[in-house]
């Protein structure tokens, strides 16, 4: 799967391309011979199953986690993100979040306030990152839940989630992690690190087809399931079931796209989250180094790119976002994304609301030769 060649993509925070050889063929092969997994006794339906199975299993093995029943099947980010919150919280509870979260977790925040939830966003520092002691200090007697993204899919401060979570956990408060912009890019080890749950898309660091996704949820995590119905188990009870995966995976999954995102993640687990760590920082590395250099070119975020997820936001002086990411693709090729990313609080947070950011994100895939190219652009978009 390539990306056309007049194009240097770096949209990998939206969604990641080109993916690893062999995602597409799995996902031609699997929708020519796809069975309805769990409904059915016949080889189709079983194969389908095995391929849910597999990419399970690899989850379950890429993040660390010995039981891959934790790890529930979603259409995306979102779909996981909404099924933790909406499935813990009630009304009288407390929430405590950041002023960097992505609308996936702050518009079910806001729909849930209006229930009789209530909610605390503690705001981050200028480069996006929140303190953990600030995180921490918002908690009282009625929180049960802290939500925090791993990394800004704007700034691409990474925050500091495990302090967060010790600390969270200690007081008896659950957590959930979004992991969107960092699950396939930046090492997480489910058992060293004990979140209670973590929400991922599978299109993005995982380098898996969009329509794919997942919610990690620990043991002990009292989650009311979202969606109930059909789970191919225990179907003489017209109760959902109350075992993992099951409970939360009603209805025909979407075993075409696991089926690449499986792929996918066998190449990850190959290939290492280590190394497309190592080679991305490398990458941001070399893109603030040379942002620094040119002329009404403002970057936003950490400094530092270890500190960083591979979501870079500027601006080219006053010009508009749009018009710099059109002329970006118009005269170099270059695929950005510009705006407010879905995120306006974290544009508040910057100071860049509402006109919003230039965003680019390289991918495990990107060569130096393309970051060089992307800089060459802005040098000749920038004012002399």
């Amino acid at each position: 799967m390539t990306v056309p060649k007049e194009y240097i993509y770096l949209d990998n925070a939206a969604t990641s391309l080109p993916k690893p050889r062999g995602v597409a063929e799995a996902v031609a092969g699997a929708i020519g011979r796809a069975g309805n997994p769990g409904r059915s006794g016949h080889a189709l339906s079983i194969g389908s199953a095995r391929d849910l199975f597999a990419a399970r299993e690899r989850l379950a093995e890429l993040f660390g986690f010995r039981d891959s029943a934790r790890f529930v099947f979603t259409e995306n980010a979102t779909g996981a993100l909404n099924r933790a919150i909406k499935g813990l919280l009630r009304p009288g509870d407390h929430v405590v979040t950041t002023s960097v979260e992505h609308n996936s977790v702050m518009r079910p925040l806001r729909r849930l306030e209006g229930a009789g939830v209530s909610v605390t966003v503690v705001p981050a520092d200028p480069t996006g990152t929140v303190a953990a002691a600030e995180v921490v200090a918002a908690i009282r007697k009625e929180t049960r839940l802290v939500a925090v993204t791993h990394a800004s899919n704007v700034s691409g401060a990474i925050q500091p989630v495990e302090a967060i979570v010790r600390a969270a956990k200690a007081r008896g408060v659950f957590t959930l992690i979004d992991a969107a912009q960092t699950a396939g890019a930046v090492p997480i080890d489910l058992s060293a690190l004990p979140v209670d749950m973590l929400a991922a898309s599978g299109h993005k660091g995982l380098l898996g087809p969009q329509g794919t996704g997942f919610l990690f949820v620990r043991e002990g995590v009292p989650l009311v399931p979202l969606v109930e119905g059909g789970t191919g188990s225990r179907s003489e009870d017209d109760h959902q079931p109350d075992f993992y995966p099951d409970c939360l995976e009603s209805g025909t999954p979407n075993s075409v796209g696991i089926a690449g995102l499986s792929v996918a993640l066998a190449w990850l687990l190959k290939k290492g989250v280590a190394s497309v760590r190592s080679k991305e920082v490398a990458l941001i590395s070399e893109l603030l180094e040379g942002m620094r250099q040119i002329r009404g070119v403002i970057v936003y975020g950490p400094e530092d790119p270890a500190k960083r997820g591979c979501a870079l936001s500027f601006n080219v002086g006053g010009a508009d976002p749009g018009e710099v990411g059109r002329r970006l693709e118009r005269e170099a090729g270059i695929l950005s994304r510009a705006g407010l990313h879905c995120s306006p609080n974290a544009h508040r947070t910057l100071g860049t609301f509402p006109q919003g950011t230039v965003r680019v994100s390289p991918g495990p895939f990107t060569t130096r030769k393309e970051i060089r190219a992307c800089l060459s652009a802005l040098r000749g978009i920038a004012p002399g």
